[in-house]
């Protein structure tokens, strides 16, 4: 049976629109060996949620944990799903995600690090917005000092690339519309890229994204992240520009080429001696800013396939 928070409404409460769906909000908790997290979380947002005039559901996804999270979440009174092994943070999300019929969904992790007393008020900016994030740029003190540059790299390269200021590219706190989720669901990773993922896709498709400021608070318990996870966030990175904005990787890329056959060519006549290198930098320019206008429309025919549906 489904755990489902049902609370009256009254016709002076018009919150948010919910004449899409009985349910309003499904709150997905991805959990990976969180026992001593989970039941403070899920207590957290049943506490900021039940004094909204909705009904909302909380949805844990336990990702094959060994340490008894599964059964600590199964006693709080959520809906929990179990994943046999370790799937990841995405597939774990989609799934959560996938089992709710809610008009919003939203996702916050296990962790603790991410108060829930902002849910209300994201879920009143998602009446208006595709999704809307919580921004922990002015409160990052928390994140490990090690991992301090590679955030700011990968932030600053996604600003670069998507041509706008992302404030924060990961949170793990956000209010989607599912009617503006779901069809990205496909195209999202299974680890913890999830959230680097879908910023990109919905900034780079043009879909209305909001940012609230939060607090961020000290996890609870050990980060499951490697080191390796900031190739895999930066491949992603540039496979969801690609996708969506294929012209802003290529006319760059191309323009180094450019540049350097030009100088190579220059350099040659003043020593009376074409080489190969120019032609070839010239030609791969050309090359790549052809592949480039043909990914864009590529891009535009699938972007408007998925505007007709």
């Amino acid at each position: 049976m489904e755990n489902i928070t049902r609370v009256t409404r009254t016709s002076s409460e018009s919150l948010l629109d919910t004449t899409q769906s009985p349910l309003v909000l499904s709150v997905v908790i991805p959990a990976f060996n969180e026992k001593d997290a989970i039941a403070k979380t899920i207590a957290e947002v049943r506490d900021s949620l039940s004094s909204l005039p909705i009904d909302y559901e909380i949805i844990v996804v336990d990702d094959g944990s060994t340490d008894g999270t599964l059964q600590t979440a199964q006693s709080s009174g959520a809906r929990v799903i179990a994943n046999k092994e370790n799937r990841g943070y995405g597939a774990s999300l989609k799934r959560g995600i996938l089992a709710g019929n809610s008009t919003y969904v939203a996702i916050i992790d296990a962790d603790g690090t991410y108060p829930a007393q902002y849910l209300p008020r994201m879920l009143e900016m998602a009446a208006e917005a595709d999704m809307i994030v919580g921004d922990r740029s002015a409160n990052m003190t928390n994140v490990p000092a090690i991992r301090r540059p590679a955030k700011a790299f990968l932030n600053n390269f996604a600003n670069f690339l998507a041509k706008r200021k992302i404030p924060d590219l990961n949170s793990g706190l956000r209010v989607f519309r599912r009617s503006s989720l779901l069809s990205f669901l496909p195209l999202l990773p299974s680890g913890f890229s999830f959230t680097t993922t879908i910023t990109l896709c919905m900034i780079c498709s043009d879909l209305q994204v909001e940012y609230l400021p939060i607090e961020y608070r000290k996890r609870i318990g050990k980060s499951s992240m490697r080191a390796t996870d900031f190739f895999k966030f930066l491949l992603l990175v540039v496979r969801a520009i690609v996708l969506f904005s294929p012209l802003r990787v290529f006319i760059p890329l191309g323009a180094l080429l450019f540049l350097g056959g030009v100088s190579k060519l220059i350099y040659d006549i003043v020593q009376d001696n074409v080489s190969e290198g120019a032609v070839l930098g010239l030609l791969g320019a050309v090359m790549i800013w052809s592949l480039g206008l043909l990914g864009d429309m590529i891009a535009r025919l699938l972007l408007r396939r998925n505007d007709n549906h």
